[in-house]
């Protein structure tokens, strides 16, 4: 009898306590991981909400691993063409009017991307929570009627990073990143990242959407939504390059 229950535990493991038993880091590269994949091609629609206004742009984005990442608004019209490009920690932008490639220092990280409530770092995912952050559970929640690991992430000592802190909250079944709340130096709370519309998408389960809300300004929000993903592709490291960024649409 002795000998069965232990039977029984051993059938039991997979299915309680293994979330729990992960550690913040391996947590964070999970999630990490199923949104990014080796690579992927994502098109998206971003609406950028105002008290008194809103537009719409879309955008198609490629990405290689951590270090590369080109990014190409397609529309409206007067924006299109607009590249943002990623080369390990080289960040560019090229604007088609005056038809200029401008390398971004550090400095322009935290600055607002096209009037949207997402930062340049948002944009290109220049920091890895994993190589740059200390991760620290800090309990189990329920968010939306999912068990989610709360997490605190603060920055290594030498990492070159925009925030001061970081918490996130993620689903421990599907390692969706649910909610996202990023501080400043003075620990002020600066953005809220809200993950919402969990479908399948790309051959994943993903949040499809997802809300900015800067903290200081009501009425204020950026909306991000997938509109197709393709994970997996076979991307030479030749594409992204300042050169790409003049002829890719």
């Amino acid at each position: 009898m002795k000998n069965l229950s232990y039977f029984f535990i051993a059938l039991l493991l997979p299915f309680y306590g293994v979330s729990q038993s992960l550690t913040a880091d391996e947590i964070i590269k999970n999630s990490e991981d199923k949104y990014r994949g080796k690579s992927s091609k994502i098109t998206m629609t971003i609406k950028i909400e105002r008290p008194k206004w809103s537009r719409e742009m879309t955008l198609t984005s490629w990405s290689k691993g951590n270090d590369y990442s080109i990014s190409v608004i397609t529309a409206p019209a007067k924006d299109a063409g607009t590249v943002m490009l990623k080369r390990e920690k080289e960040i560019y932008n090229y604007v088609p009017s005056i038809e200029r490639v401008i390398k971004l220092p550090p400095s322009m990280m935290m600055q607002n991307w096209m009037g949207t409530d997402l930062t340049n770092d948002d944009l290109v995912r220049e920091t890895s929570m994993v190589d740059d952050y200390n991760a620290k559970l800090l309990g189990v929640e329920t968010l939306e009627g999912r068990k989610v690991h709360k997490i605190e992430l603060i920055p290594k000592p030498d990492a070159a990073v925009v925030w001061a802190k970081v918490i996130i909250w993620i689903d421990q079944e599907e390692y969706l990143q649910m909610k996202t709340e990023f501080y400043d130096e003075e620990d002020y709370l600066v953005n809220t990242f809200l993950g919402k519309n969990i479908k399948q998408i790309g051959g994943r389960t993903l949040t499809s959407l997802m809300e900015v809300i800067p903290a200081d300004k009501p009425g204020n929000k950026t909306i991000m939504e997938y509109n197709n993903i393709e994970f997996d592709l076979e991307i030479e490291d030749s594409f992204f390059t300042t050169q790409s960024m003049k002829h890719i649409r």
